[in-house]
């Protein structure tokens, strides 16, 4: 980390990732990965099963320690759980069974910052129940938590980061297993929490999706591919060498720009 450069003045990125590579072993998760997110950016990260996006996003948020290069928050290194970076795992990862209602899963976005021998103010809660409001589920506060669908246990989660959101909000999959609905509220959200100048860096398998709400895509399959505006990054040629034979591409003599069909596939 000493080897970090500084960085000075108003230009410098939220969020910096230099060389970083992480190891199982002798089995690479990831290799020398570069990037920089501004303050307000919204970055969709893609790349096949395997390709390293939620290990990328656990070593942001300072769950996974890097083998090799590190990141950088606001100048600084990340060297453990950051208070103003907010991580939200995949939906799958949860125990959906654990006796909790809504209300109390969304205060858990507190509990960082709130000590144990004390139980939530009512402050607090009023605050949880103001983030239910913005994902539209402030009418399920009571219920338990394993009660409710995908999409809306993928609402809850995110309500609990948005009680809990700093100036960088990591997403794994948050648009697996949802359906359009949530997939526009979470659109409408992203571009929400980009007016507050909120970074957003969000993995996902959908192209299409990464078009429509992404400032930035970041291909990777364990090294960087690509990253830079959408319409610039889905190119034959960086989306095959992403994804391999995983991705269809069709010439269109008349169109202009790609036309992305569906999850791993693109047009042209």
């Amino acid at each position: 980390m000493s080897d970090f450069p500084h960085h000075f003045g108003f230009s410098a990125p939220a969020l910096t990732t230099l060389n970083l590579s992480v190891h199982y072993g002798n089995r690479p998760a990831l290799e020398d990965i570069s990037i920089e997110v501004r303050a307000g950016e919204v970055v969709g990260l893609l790349g096949p099963n395997g390709a390293g996006k939620s290990t990328l996003l656990k070593v942001i948020a300072g769950m996974v320690p890097a083998s090799h290069g590190g990141c950088l928050f606001h100048g600084r290194p990340i060297r453990g759980a950051e208070a103003g970076i907010t991580y939200v795992p995949q939906r799958s990862s949860a125990v959906w069974t654990f006796p909790i209602s809504v209300l109390d899963a969304v205060l858990l976005g507190l509990a960082r910052t709130t000590p144990r021998f004390r139980g939530f103010a009512a402050s607090e809660r009023q605050q949880a129940v103001a983030a239910l409001r913005h994902v539209e589920m402030e009418r399920y506060a009571q219920v338990q938590i394993g009660a409710l669908s995908g999409g809306q246990q993928q609402r809850v989660f995110l309500a609990r980061a948005l009680l809990a959101c700093g100036s960088v909000l990591l997403l794994d999959e948050p648009f697996t297993g949802v359906d359009v609905p949530t997939q526009e509220l979470f659109i409408s959200l992203f571009d929400d929490l980009k007016a507050k100048g909120t970074s957003i860096i969000y993995a996902t398998h959908d192209l299409e999706q990464a078009r429509r709400s992404s400032d930035t895509v970041t291909l990777i399959n364990r090294r960087l591919i690509a990253s830079g505006p959408p319409d610039v990054v889905f190119r034959s040629a960086s989306l095959q060498e992403a994804f391999g034979g995983n991705v269809i591409v069709i010439n269109r003599a008349n169109d202009t720009e790609p036309a992305l069909t569906g999850s791993g596939q693109v047009t042209r």
